[in-house]
């Protein structure tokens, strides 16, 4: 059996050879749709990875109360678009003087500004620096890191001190990339912080970076940037898993307490948890997923067709070989046989070839939207199961055709 798929596998190079251009042809339109197949999973992998270890980061037992941007009801035919009021300062103060529910901490924060200038000595950076106000669970709750030095404590925080957490790009490549940063003095605003601590690193998430970024004590913060209708984000840490949801019911009824809202009211705020999200990106990447297989199945069914015709004509171009190889003795398997592997090998070819350019493109889309490429595997396996069945299908009525020939008229076709 080895011995005659070697040798088939002799007269199919050489037919590919002396078909070079209906092959290469076929080939291409084959590792066309190995390639959407795989790029477009490998893109998929990617962001499924990156976001799935942005948001695992937060802990499973964590949950955040925000401000819905809107939500939408259907009355009478028309649409009503419902605002949302922001959580304001009070409301996330009562709140977390209110919510005493066992073994969860909570803290309040909000993003000051996102573009704000930061100088330290003579030097000062773009105005790209986002300055967080926190507490000091913030850190802790949010799934972040102190790596030098130290986070804020309670004092810090109730004796509203001039001090501040920087991220990692300060200390890596920026205004404190050549000292040890504890204890400078940085300005923002024109107030003067010490630097107590320094993040670890988190990376870029849609090409913007979580690292700019500047943390300092709340009120501190709430006195430097005085504006109307400041939105407040509420997070909370419950220290056992098995009691987030209890947690998470206690926390509805308190912030409804805080809302004032009577029992026939909906919640005009928001609850989400980090497994939520985690599980939303595994949705949403699973239709993609989707759409990658409706398109590589779509395009894989016409390389299908291709092969198959470029093997029917093969099989009519060589009529009269079959014809001279029957009557030396080759039967109906052997010619099939021969027919078949001829048809595996250029269905394989073409399917190595796209699983190539499909690794090439998504390491190459993966890059230009900085994700961290992972190489889909599965999606790989697949390509080549996919192939193997594209051969099954396209070869196996050729290969019949070609053993069911008479050999007698083989040998009389001109």
């Amino acid at each position: 059996m080895f011995k005659l798929f070697v040798e088939n596998s002799k007269i199919a190079f050489g037919s590919i050879r002396t078909q070079l251009l209906r092959t290469v042809l076929t080939l291409v339109i084959i590792a066309f749709g190995i390639m959407s197949l795989v790029g477009i999973l490998s893109v998929v992998s990617s962001l499924d990875s990156m976001l799935n270890s942005k948001f695992s980061s937060m802990g499973s037992n964590t949950f955040n109360i925000t401000q819905y941007e809107f939500v939408t009801r259907q009355r009478g035919g028309g649409e009503e678009e419902k605002i949302n009021p922001i959580i304001s300062y009070p409301e996330a103060r009562f709140f977390k003087d209110k919510y005493k529910f066992p073994l969860t901490r909570s803290s309040l924060s909000f993003t000051a500004t996102a573009t704000a200038e930061i100088k330290f000595e003579n030097q000062k950076t773009d105005p790209e620096i986002q300055v967080l106000g926190v507490d000091e669970n913030f850190v802790s709750n949010s799934g972040l890191e102190v790596i030098q030095g130290r986070n804020f404590n309670s004092l810090d925080i109730q004796n509203n001190a001039y001090m501040c957490v920087v991220g990692s790009d300060f200390v890596t490549k920026g205004l404190l990339k050549d000292v040890n940063p504890i204890d400078k003095i940085i300005s923002i605003r024109g107030a003067k912080f010490k630097v107590i601590g320094a993040l670890k690193e988190k990376g870029s998430t849609f090409g913007n970076s979580q690292d700019l970024r500047i943390l300092i004590p709340i009120q501190v913060a709430r006195s430097l940037y005085s504006k109307p209708s400041i939105d407040y984000t509420i997070s909370t840490m419950v220290d056992k898993k098995e009691m987030l949801d209890e947690a998470i019911d206690q926390a509805t009824i308190t912030m409804r307490q805080v809302r004032k809202l009577n029992p026939v009211e909906e919640n005009n705020f928001g609850i989400s948890r980090s497994d939520d999200l985690v599980n939303k990106i595994g949705e949403m990447t699973g239709y993609l997923s989707i759409a990658a297989w409706v398109i590589g199945i779509i395009t894989i069914f016409g390389s299908s067709i291709a092969l198959m015709n470029i093997m029917i004509v093969s099989v009519t171009d060589r009529t009269r070989e079959i014809g001279v190889r029957k009557s030396l003795g080759a039967t109906k398997n052997t010619i099939a046989w021969q027919f078949f592997v001829e048809t595996l090998i250029i269905s394989q070819l073409g399917g190595i070839l796209g699983i190539i350019l499909g690794i090439l493109i998504g390491y190459g889309i993966s890059s230009a939207l900085d994700f961290a490429f992972v190489i889909p595997w599965k999606a790989i396996m697949a390509a080549f199961g996919t192939s193997f069945i594209v051969a099954i299908v396209s070869g196996s009525y050729p290969a019949l055709k070609a053993s069911k020939l008479d050999p007698i008229e083989a040998l009389r076709y001109e």
